[in-house]
């Protein structure tokens, strides 16, 4: 059903997949969108440990929920761990694509308690989170991704 990465010696172990997920903030997801047009919007994302699976909040309507709620089969690409091998130039660069289905999650204490964990990967203070969920919970939407399937490779930009 999913392709093998075909550049298998860059291929990425499950272990660096999931790294990427945790450490980097943002990527873009990927819904079957209006006329038979993909669409892909730029994101920021959680990966949870307890489930495996990527959360995302936003509004509980507009153009990604109208798609997973047409089709829920979605992809997600995040890149980044950018480095240089000592003397080089070019950059060495992971990404992952992660395929699954989304749900919509509507039920108000796990939007809270996600949105929280979410809050962590950024630097912004306690207080502005626990007063943006108290404003904004009842106008939030969850998106979770129960990942299929996921590859991931380390290129060089040479």
């Amino acid at each position: 059903m999913f392709r093998k990465m075909r550049r298998s010696p860059q291929a990425l172990s499950r272990e660096e997949m999931i790294d990427l997920l945790k450490t980097e903030t943002r990527g873009v997801m990927s819904v079957h969108g209006d006329d038979g047009y993909p669409y892909g919007v730029p994101i920021n994302h959680f990966y949870n440990d307890e489930d495996g699976k990527l959360y995302f909040h936003g509004a509980k309507f507009g153009h990604r929920v109208d798609a997973v709620k047409s089709d829920p089969k979605v992809s997600y690409c995040v890149y980044g761990g950018e480095y240089k091998d000592e003397g080089d130039w070019a950059y060495r660069v992971k990404s992952v694509i992660v395929f699954g289905r989304a749900e919509l999650i509507e039920d108000t204490a796990e939007i809270e308690r996600i949105s929280r964990l979410l809050c962590e990967k950024f630097p912004c203070p306690q207080e502005y989170v626990e007063k943006e969920i108290e404003k904004d919970t009842k106008n939030t939407l969850l998106i979770a991704i129960k990942i299929e399937d996921m590859n991931g490779k380390l290129v060089h930009e040479a």
